[in-house]
């Protein structure tokens, strides 16, 4: 599945953004290292366990 590339710079900036940070997440993830996140105005730390797996990830489990 591809992704539609952005017009605007700015959506591609965007986008490279939101990459980063899956990637950054599904890393924490598979090291089992802990992330801290804004949720409902608090900072809450996350298990490793808690951090959901890439979208691709649950699409096409390796």
């Amino acid at each position: 599945m591809t992704e539609p590339i952005p017009d605007k710079l700015s959506e591609q900036i965007d986008a490279g953004v939101r990459a980063a940070i899956a990637e950054a997440l599904e890393r924490h993830r598979r090291l089992g290292e802990s992330i801290s996140i804004f949720k409902d105005g608090q900072i809450v730390t996350l298990n490793a366990d808690q951090i959901p797996p890439k979208l691709s990830e649950k699409a096409n489990p390796s």
